[in-house]
């Protein structure tokens, strides 16, 4: 099922479990306005197609110790590709990189880091960061505030 067949109700089961993953198939049936048989069988075929990927809580990243939230720019040495693939997987392994994108501009790569304070953070990025292979230049910003966090994906623009 691409992106682009989305029905209507498919979007409103989308956003629904966005809200709240933990709803019973029935609780799920009467929001979205179908009988409980087909509203099983419509998620079934959103995380068949891969549209659902999983379930999984969101969690408070304050309440569990990490205090800091940081985006890291990073330029490596080289665009060849094997040695962005080289970064990407040694960036994959690392717990407290949370998303790492490829982006354009004057980057190569945007990390988003968590951290429970600065000088945590601070040895991390100097200790591991620094370290990764064919890194030419890295800047961080810090998030002082979130005003907008994460909540889901806007289904139906697309």
């Amino acid at each position: 099922m691409p992106d682009t067949s989305l029905e209507p109700v498919d979007i409103r089961i989308l956003d629904a479990l966005q809200a709240d993953g933990r709803l019973t198939n029935q609780a799920l049936s009467a929001e979205v306005g179908l009988s409980t048989s087909p509203c099983w069988r419509r998620v079934r075929q959103l995380e068949e197609a891969g549209v659902i990927g999983g379930y999984q809580a969101a969690l408070d990243r304050q309440k569990i110790g990490l205090g800091v939230l940081a985006f890291v720019r990073v330029k490596i040495d080289s665009h060849s590709e094997t040695e962005a693939e080289e970064f990407s997987r040694s960036v994959a392994r690392l717990r407290e990189v949370i998303a790492c994108y490829s982006i354009a501009g004057d980057s190569d790569f945007l990390l988003q880091v968590v951290s429970p304070d600065l000088d945590t953070y601070a040895d991390f990025a100097m200790s591991v960061i620094r370290r990764l292979p064919r890194i030419k230049e890295m800047q961080t910003t810090f998030v002082l505030k979130e005003i907008k966090p994460f909540k889901g994906f806007p289904v139906g623009l697309g």
